[in-house]
């Protein structure tokens, strides 16, 4: 097999084109076997194939700089640069991280697992080597490249990239890699223009002519080739507007296909040696070479291992939500859903076919969404904004002073809150609780089961401030079968006063399953499911007259659920002039959590039963010492 050879980037250069075409075969082989098994992004990455290889033929990496946006389209990538062995672990602690990732290899320049970043990146680095005089035609041989999904134009920050490297006329060549077909299908005007262009056959045919007529161009008939080429815009004109790119002064080839190695080598050839920036539109086909990710509806964009559990499935929170949403929206019109090109993974999709006039997918532009969404609740709707968890930080200062300070009812979902695992630090939702407490007015909720779920959405519709229902990606687990109401905490256990848990979201279930591995002790203990933030006075009142307190959540401990309850209680103690109650915080400490199970990472940061009840054992019997943070993995040099 010529995959087996294949080292470093350096070896592809002596393979002739049919080498190439058995290369990309094992590749596809290759990533089709090793996603079966671990799970990760397919379509992708086997659209990305030829295009990978064309790039690493023409460039010279890491001497030339590869910025992929997203990254999840990078295992091609990784497999030419010596990662093959890492795969076998792809997404797993001691294995190859999803994304780009600094620390696994001097080829890796971003971890870029975010959307619409990349160009953002590449302005700076081409700068920075400008500086330096080590960027192509500033004194130096180094390029900087970036290969961008065509569903990462539909956010604010490429286009904001774009036009500074077009005022700069900034050294960058961009590879805009056109599948028309992103997570969701491309929610672009840009992406409707570039596919009616490229299937316009009276501009394409009139430009292969004139392309096959210059060369034969007498000098004479180079003036008259002008008028030639001018006729060709005029078309080009009636066709689409302008090519956006040149409006903004990045220059415009393509497109081409991104399957055929040898016209995107010529291609990126010719770019490399523009002096100025350029984008080289590549076509290529999502999930090429598998049946089953071609005729998906997403193209097996992220393929995920069927459950272990055995039994009746159980429906998930996304799906519970799904479900209480459709049915507030029958019951009330003025509801309406926004998503950031989500709509499959949080749930929306149902809503979109019953309400197609009621339901907005922005793209991947979260800062447009959650300010679109308070217009919206301004002129009388009430907008639900469906996101994952760890998008919202994206879109912070518009939730704070775009709804917070004006007080309107926007309702945010955050799917995959708490700790996600495969993905890596980008993806675990940590940040919504401390973000979404910051903002005064922002009421949380945060069910412990999936029949919290219908209870709290329809809760925070009923507000007439900001309300935020945040849930995870684990499965739900059996708790004790009760559902609280309104904004009230629920009491889950009661004990003789020796200990207050309170416990938030799926750490209500965890701690439910750690007084079962306390034995006796456990009659000590008062359970409390928070349920809802800021919390109910009621809990408050009655969780300082216990002789210890420990808060439990599945963010970060830093400004988070505990902070805000340990001052509540901090304060109601004063008002009553008794002492304060012994405290501790468990919660997400301030680091950069390493991809892995999640099961795996709740059980290192003691937020599991076990780790739970080791901490209550602790509490109970005056011991100091508490789970500190999880090592860090060790952070990557600058190359």
């Amino acid at each position: 097999m010529l995959l087996e050879s294949i080292a470093s980037p350096a070896d592809l250069a002596a393979l002739s084109y049919d080498e190439l075409d058995q290369l990309a075969a094992e590749l596809r082989t290759f990533i089709i076997e090793t996603v079966a098994t671990t799970g990760g992004h397919l379509g992708s990455n086997l659209g990305a194939v030829e295009l990978t290889l064309a790039l690493h033929r023409v460039f010279e990496s890491p001497s030339d700089i590869l910025l992929f946006d997203t990254g999840h389209q990078s295992y091609v990538h990784k497999l030419l640069t010596g990662r093959r062995s890492g795969f076998a672990k792809l997404r797993k602690r001691g294995g190859l991280s999803g994304y780009p990732n600094r620390s696994e290899s001097e080829h890796d320049w971003i971890e870029s697992s975010h959307a619409s970043t990349a160009l953002s990146y590449a302005h700076g680095l081409s700068v920075a080597l400008a500086h330096k005089h080590e960027l192509i035609g500033h004194g130096g041989p180094r390029h900087v490249v970036a290969v961008v999904g065509d569903g990462s134009l539909t956010g604010g920050m490429a286009y904001e990239a774009l036009n500074n490297l077009g005022v700069a006329n900034q050294r960058v060549v961009i590879v805009l890699n056109d599948n028309g077909h992103s997570y969701a299908p491309t929610i672009s005007k840009l992406s409707t223009s570039l596919t009616s262009l490229r299937l316009n056959s009276t501009y394409l045919s009139l430009r292969d002519r004139i392309r096959k007529i210059l060369p034969r161009l007498t000098r004479l008939g180079k003036v008259a080739f002008k008028g030639i080429d001018g006729a060709a815009n005029v078309v080009r004109e009636m066709v689409t507007p302008r090519t956006f790119f040149e409006d903004l002064g990045v220059r415009y080839v393509g497109p081409i296909d991104g399957h055929n190695i040898e016209a995107m080598e010529s291609a990126f050839a010719r770019a490399a040696e523009w002096d100025g920036p350029i984008v080289v539109h590549v076509i290529t086909e999502k999930g090429r070479g598998y049946a089953p990710a071609t005729e998906d509806d997403l193209k097996m964009h992220d393929f995920k291992l069927p459950p272990r559990a055995s039994g009746a499935p159980v429906a998930t929170y996304t799906q519970t939500f799904s479900t209480a949403l459709m049915a507030a929206a029958e019951r009330d019109e003025r509801i309406v859903a926004i998503t950031a090109a989500m709509a499959g993974p949080t749930g929306l999709l149902p809503f979109e076919a019953a309400f197609p006039h009621r339901f907005f997918d922005v793209g991947i532009a979260e800062q447009h969404a959650v300010t679109a969404a308070a217009g919206m609740a301004m002129g009388g709707l009430k907008p639900v904004v469906a996101i994952y968890s760890t998008f919202f930080s994206r879109a912070f200062d518009q939730a704070n002073l775009d709804v917070g300070l004006l007080n309107l009812p926007v309702t945010f979902v955050f799917d995959r809150a708490g700790i996600t695992g495969d993905d890596g630090p980008s993806h675990h939702g940590i940040l919504d609780i401390a973000l979404c407490l910051a903002i005064p007015n922002m009421t949380v909720f945060a069910p412990s089961s999936t029949a919290e779920v219908p209870v709290m959405l329809n809760t925070a519709l009923e507000l007439s401030t900001p309300t935020a229902l945040r849930f995870p990606k684990t499965p739900p687990q059996p708790f004790d079968g009760l559902v609280g109401r309104g904004l009230e905490a629920r009491c889950v256990t009661r004990g003789d006063g020796a200990l207050c848990v309170l416990a938030v979201g799926k750490m209500a279930d965890a701690a439910y399953q750690a007084l079962a591995l306390l034995g006796p002790a456990a009659g000590g203990v008062t359970l409390y499911d928070v349920r809802v933030l800021p919390p109910d006075p009621v809990m408050i009142n009655d969780a300082v007259a216990h002789q210890r307190i420990i808060t439990i959540e599945d963010g970060t401990r830093h400004g988070g659920a505990g902070t805000l309850m340990v001052s509540a209680i901090r304060s109601r103690a004063q008002e009553l002039a008794i002492p304060f109650p012994t405290t501790r915080i468990l919660g997400v400490p301030r680091a950069y959590l390493e991809h892995h199970s999640p099961e795996a990472l709740l059980g290192e940061l003691g937020l599991d039963p076990a780790g739970i009840a080791a901490s209550l054992n602790r509490l109970l019997n005056d011991e100091a010492e508490f789970p500190g943070p999880i090592p860090e993995a060790p952070r990557p040099r600058f190359f």
